[in-house]
């Protein structure tokens, strides 16, 4: 049954509003100190928090009401506390709500709005416990999969990104090519490496070479290897990344910008482990893992003429695609947090910026603004503006993505003026939605 603690010394308080939530078969638990409504909170299962905010007689400062909120969130961080408060100490009341009380209400209350607020609360209760057991059941999938499976220190949360490590491991123990894609900037090198650490061959080398960052001409001499003479600047022999590889894995970062004699030989060494350097007639033997890599549609190109047909079926015998960072938010927190290296902390409006950005680069574009903000920020407090990220913008100049006056508004006459069921509405958290109505000035 769903249950309110009300905590006030006044014995009336605890009769009316235990009445007021019978008639919505609410159970009802009355504290009149502090102390007696903590001890309730260790012994009872409660979902929602009544409290006053002065205990003692001729005591109006709201400071007993003050240290017993943050008392309960400290030891029940998720439970929901709406403070009963005199229009006297409504500033105080803000004040607790922005530090994280669900709502306050003005003594006398009105039943039906009081009501209300506890049933919107008990909605978003239960909610917030699915939320919850579904993070728990994520936490153990995750720790199941670093328990299984060496992941290399990998930082993770999402279960899109759980899904592709599980598959990479997965396909990591036979010995067949493996095609990863994804974007840009999206760690696909990270996720190569972890098939290479959960592999036959791991005790091998990894070698990795990006076929984007080297001219088409040198391309082939990168991979096989040249003799001496063989093309303008090489004065000596040289091996390539294919022998190097020899007995453990090669990742070709960027395939799709392999030239096409250079896709020729590739198709040669996966279908018989041979191949020669350029400016050489010797025939060459490694035995290699090959992981590939791609952020190109490898489907149009076939089409197009510039990659064969036959090498993208040999490289693509599993595909394990990395999702971008913009489809798996779960994960942007924890790498911000990873990449601080506790250097720094974000404050809630970093955090909210963070969320709120696209991140078209992906990893690396939260590493490079993470990085920089611990740069610049004073006293390692990182505030939005250090992140420096760019905001889409109407031509008045006003973020799109930010509620307007209006929008909030329309969203607290919506909620019956109820606090956590605005925010909810307009995709904030109930302090996010206090610093708007304090910028419109509707705080109070």
């Amino acid at each position: 049954m769903r249950s309110v603690l009300i905590i006030d010394d006044n014995p009336a308080v605890g009769e009316a509003l235990s009445l007021a939530l019978s008639l919505r078969d609410i159970r009802a638990l009355v504290a009149h100190t502090p102390e007696e409504g903590l001890d309730i909170l260790a012994r009872e299962q409660v979902d929602v928090v009544i409290q006053d905010m002065n205990f003692t007689a001729d005591t109006t400062s709201g400071e007993e009401g003050s240290a017993l909120f943050r008392e309960i969130r400290s030891r029940h961080t998720d439970l929901p506390v709406i403070l009963l408060t005199a229009w006297t100490h409504l500033e105080s009341a803000v004040e607790l709500v922005k530090a994280g009380a669900a709502d306050y209400l003005a003594k006398p209350w009105d039943d039906a709005k009081l009501l209300q607020t506890v049933e919107n609360l008990l909605e978003l209760s239960e909610s917030t416990r699915e939320v919850t057991r579904a993070r728990i059941e994520r936490r153990k999938r995750r720790e199941a999969l670093q328990n299984k499976y060496e992941l290399d220190g990998l930082v993770f949360a999402s279960e899109g990104m759980g899904r592709t490590i599980e598959l990479a491991c997965q396909v990591a123990r036979s010995d067949i090519p493996v095609l990863v894609t994804g974007p840009n900037g999206a760690g696909k090198e990270r996720i190569a490496a972890i098939v290479h650490a959960n592999s036959p061959v791991r005790r091998g080398p990894f070698i990795a070479v990006n076929c984007g960052a080297l001219p088409g001409e040198l391309i082939e001499a990168e991979l096989f290897g040249a003799d001496a003479g063989a093309y303008t600047g090489a004065n000596k022999a040289r091996e390539g990344r294919f022998e190097m590889a020899d007995g453990g894995t090669l990742f070709l970062d960027e395939i799709g910008n392999l030239p096409l004699p250079g896709q020729m030989k590739l198709l040669r060494v996966l279908e018989t482990g041979q191949f020669e350097r350029l400016g050489s007639g010797r025939t060459r033997q490694a035995k290699v893992r090959v992981i590939s890599a791609t952020n190109a549609d490898l489907k149009s190109m076939i089409r197009a003429g510039t990659f064969r047909e036959d090498l993208y079926y040999r490289l693509n015998v599993i595909e394990v695609n990395l999702p971008p960072l913009a489809e798996r938010t779960d994960d942007i927190l924890p790498l911000a947090e990873h990449f601080l290296e506790e250097r720094a902390m974000l404050t809630e409006e970093a955090r909210e910026a963070l969320l709120a950005h696209s991140w078209p680069g992906n990893v690396r574009e939260l590493k490079n603004a993470i990085m920089r903000a611990a740069l610049l920020a004073p006293q390692g407090r990182i505030e939005a503006t250090h992140l420096n990220l760019p905001v889409a913008v109407s031509l008045a100049g006003r973020n799109l993505d930010e509620p307007t006056r209006e929008s909030v508004e329309a969203a607290l006459a919506s909620a019956g003026g109820v606090i956590s069921r605005a925010a909810n509405s307009l995709g904030l958290s109930r302090q996010a939605l206090y610093r708007r109505m304090e910028r419109y000035g509707l705080a109070t």
